[in-house]
């Protein structure tokens, strides 16, 4: 089996590609310096393979990053696609550009498997080192359910191997933690001390996230933990 995995050495796909390599498919990385070198957001090259593995995203252009990978599509039938929990629900820019991706795979006429994960603990650890940073912590009132991004790839290798599925069950930590807590728990492995503040977030993207738009409550959980994630830094 051949697949072409975008975004093949970052955070995710670090992990699925030794996966996908173990399980015996021929594995083609493709970013800005990987075995096919292009950027998404301009000319792709044609991308023969069985199966593509679209992991690559950033906090602009996800839609228009996706739709040119799509056209350079050949023969492929099969593209697995990464989006994130509240696509749907929370409105915010970034969330619409995965929206769009979403739509634009479903479009397609290739057959597809869509997975929405939650923020990844490397993502939730990166916000609260930085809000740490401060001397008095601004915490905004919102709930995360922060997922291992090896949870998620070894999902992800799964359903790369499978069938098309459509959309399939979202992936969220094992649970669900306030951001204060998020903090406090960062501040007590960092051994450091702050004073932390509530702050409400404003607009229709604070509703969204009072009313935990962001939250998957009945899907699939990851397994490692927080805190475990946490111990390892």
């Amino acid at each position: 089996m051949k697949i072409v995995v975008t975004g093949g050495t970052g955070t995710l796909g670090r992990h699925v590609v030794p996966l996908l390599r173990e399980a015996g498919a021929e594995v083609t990385v493709l970013s800005r310096h990987g075995d096919i070198a292009c950027d998404l957001l301009g000319d792709v090259p044609p991308i023969e393979a069985d199966v593509v593995v679209h992991l690559a995203g950033g906090q602009k252009g996800d839609d228009v990053a996706t739709r040119n990978l799509l056209a350079a599509c050949r023969g492929v039938r099969h593209f697995v696609h990464i989006s994130v929990i509240g696509a749907d629900t929370v409105p915010l820019a970034w969330l619409r550009t995965k929206l769009a991706a979403e739509q634009a795979v479903e479009a397609s006429g290739i057959g597809f498997t869509i997975l929405r994960a939650a923020q990844f603990h490397d993502l939730a650890l990166t916000m609260v080192r930085g809000l740490a940073k401060l001397p008095v912590v601004p915490v905004p009132g919102l709930r995360l359910q922060p997922v291992d991004a090896r949870d998620v790839a070894v999902r992800l290798a799964e359903l790369a191997l499978g069938r098309p599925a459509g959309r399939v069950t979202d992936l969220a930590g094992p649970a669900e933690f306030d951001l204060r807590d998020l903090v406090r728990d960062y501040l007590t492995a960092e051994g450091k001390r702050r004073l932390t503040v509530p702050m409400p977030l404003p607009g229709k993207a604070g509703k969204a996230y009072r009313a935990g738009l962001n939250l998957s409550l009945d899907g699939d959980r990851g397994a490692r933990t927080w805190e475990e994630f946490l111990a390892a830094r």
